[in-house]
C-alpha cells in the first residue's frame, strides 16, 4: 500500500474512532448531567447517586480484560462496532427505567459495551500511526472525552429542561447505532505495522498479563491512573450537583458551567498536551510523563482554590476549575502515549486492558461512591452541629463542599506518582528494543 493511501486511511479510522470516543464519554457522563434531577424525583442519597456510577465502572473493568485480550486476537473493527451498539441501546434503555433498580442494571449493560473501546481503539491508533505521531493522534483520539463531556452536559440540561430527563437517554442512543456501522469500515492493520523495527507477534511464552506488569513503568502507571480516573469521575457526577446546591443554580445554568469546566477546557488541554508531549519526547525520553506531572501539579491547587470560592462567584470558579481540569487532560496524552512506548505490539490491547481494569476497578469505581458517602458523613455532621433534627437541601450543600476537596489533594499525590514513572520510562523504552 503506497505511504499516501495508508496515511488517509490512518486519519479516516482515527476520525471514526474520535466519534465512538465522542459517544462513549457522553453516554457515560450522562448520569452526572441529570444527577440531582432524578435524586430529587426518587428521593435517593449522595451514597446511591455514587452507587450508579459505580455499578457502571464494576462492570466495565470486569469485562475490559477479556476484551483487551481479544483486541489482541481477533478482529478489532467488530469489537468496536458490536461494543457501540450495545451501550448505545441500554443507555436508551436507562431512559425507561421505572426506578432505582431498572437505572442500576441498566448502565451495569452500558459497562459491559464500552468496555470495548479503549483497548481495541488504542491498540488500533498504535498500528496506525507511527511513534513520531502517536501522542498527537491519541490526543486527537482522546478529544472524544472533553467534546463529549462538553455536549452531554449542554445538551442533556436543555433536553431535560425542555422535555424530561428521560429523553436525554433516548437522544444518546442514535449517534451510537450510526458509529457502529461505520466502524466496519475500519482498517485493520497487522499488529506492529508502524514500528521502527519490526515487531514479533509472539513475545514470551510467559503470561501476557506477567510480562505486562513485569514492566515497572506500567506498574506506576497503573497506580496513577486510580488517582486520575478517582478524580475525574467524583468531580463528573457531583459537580453540577455542586453547583446547584452551592452557588444555587439551576439545571440547565449548572449543566451550561460544567460542559465549559468538564469539557470544552479539555480540548486545550489535549491538543496542547499532544503536541507538547511529542515535542518534549524529542529531546528527552521521559518527556511524555514529565510533561504530566508537571501539569498535574499545577492542576491540584486550582482545585483547591476554586473550591474555596464563595458562594455565587462564578466566574472565578470557573477560571479556576477550568484551568485544573485543562491541566488535568494532559494526563491522557502523555501517559497514552507512554503506555505505547514501553509495550510491544502484540500485548498493547492487553496492556489498555489491564491498566483500565486496575484504573477502574481502583480509581473510578471509588471516585463516584466515597465521594457521596462522604457527601452524606459531612451533612449529617453539618446537621449535629446544626442542632436540627432533619436533613435539608443546606446540609446537603455543605456535606458535598466538604467532600469535593479530596480532589485537589489526590491530584497533588498523583502528580508525584507520575514523577516517579518518568524515572523509569526510558530503560524500560530499551528492554522492549530488546525483545
Amino acid at each position: 500500500m503506497s505511504t499516501d493511501k495508508a496515511t488517509k486511511q490512518a486519519w479516516f479510522a482515527l476520525w471514526i474512532l474520535f466519534g465512538i470516543n465522542l459517544v462513549n464519554f457522553y453516554d457515560r457522563q450522562i448520569m452526572g448531567a441529570l444527577a440531582e434531577t432524578i435524586r430529587k424525583e426518587w428521593s435517593l442519597n449522595d451514597t446511591m447517586l455514587g452507587t450508579l456510577g459505580t455499578a457502571f465502572i464494576l462492570m466495565y473493568a470486569a469485562v475490559g480484560l477479556p476484551l483487551g485480550r481479544l483486541a489482541d486476537t481477533w478482529s478489532r473493527r467488530k469489537i468496536l462496532s458490536i461494543g457501540v451498539s450495545i451501550w448505545s441501546v441500554l443507555t436508551a434503555a436507562s431512559g425507561l427505567a421505572p426506578n432505582f433498580t431498572w437505572l442500576f442494571v441498566s448502565r451495569l449493560g452500558v459497562g459491559i459495551g464500552e468496555a470495548s473501546c479503549a483497548p481495541a481503539a488504542n491498540s488500533l491508533i498504535g498500528d496506525l500511526f507511527p511513534p513520531r505521531r502517536r501522542a498527537l493522534a491519541l490526543s486527537i483520539f482522546m478529544l472524544g472525552l472533553p467534546i463529549g463531556t462538553f455536549l452531554c452536559y449542554s445538551l442533556s440540561g436543555l433536553i431535560a429542561s425542555a422535555y424530561g430527563w428521560r429523553y436525554a437517554f433516548y437522544f444518546a442512543c442514535i449517534p451510537g447505532l450510526i458509529l457502529g456501522l461505520l466502524a466496519l469500515k475500519l482498517p485493520d492493520p497487522a499488529r506492529g505495522a508502524t514500528e521502527e523495527r519490526p515487531m514479533p507477534t509472539q513475545t514470551h511464552r510467559k503470561s501476557p498479563f506477567w510480562l505486562v506488569l513485569g514492566i515497572p513503568t506500567i506498574l506506576w502507571i497503573i497506580i496513577s491512573g486510580a488517582l486520575h480516573n478517582f478524580n475525574m469521575y467524583a468531580v463528573n457526577s457531583f459537580l453540577p450537583a455542586f453547583l446547584m446546591r452551592t452557588h444555587l443554580l439551576g439545571l440547565k445554568e449548572a449543566t451550561t458551567v460544567s460542559s465549559i469546566v468538564l469539557g470544552a477546557v479539555g480540548v486545550i488541554g489535549l491538543l496542547g498536551g499532544g503536541w507538547g508531549a511529542d515535542r518534549l519526547s524529542r529531546k528527552r525520553a521521559d518527556g511524555k510523563l514529565l510533561l504530566s506531572a508537571i501539569a498535574t501539579a499545577i492542576a491540584a491547587p486550582c482545585i483547591y482554590f476554586a473550591l474555596n470560592q464563595a458562594p455565587g462567584a462564578i466566574l472565578p470558579f470557573m477560571l479556576l476549575m477550568g484551568t485544573g481540569i485543562m491541566l488535568m487532560f494532559v494526563y491522557y496524552a502523555g501517559v497514552y502515549a507512554s503506555i505505547q512506548d514501553v509495550i510491544p505490539a502484540a500485548l498493547r490491547g492487553t496492556a489498555m486492558a489491564i491498566y483500565f481494569f486496575a484504573m477502574y476497578l481502583l480509581g473510578a469505581s471509588f471516585g463516584p461512591v466515597i465521594t457521596g458517602m462522604l457527601s452524606d458523613h459531612f451533612a449529617k455532621q453539618a446537621m449535629a452541629a446544626a442542632g436540627a433534627t432533619a436533613m435539608t437541601e443546606q446540609f446537603k450543600a455543605i456535606g458535598l463542599h466538604h467532600a469535593m476537596y479530596i480532589i485537589p489533594i489526590l491530584c497533588a499525590l498523583l502528580a508525584l506518582v507520575l514523577f516517579a514513572a518518568s524515572r523509569t520510562v526510558a530503560a524500560d523504552m530499551e528492554t522492549k528494543k530488546n525483545l
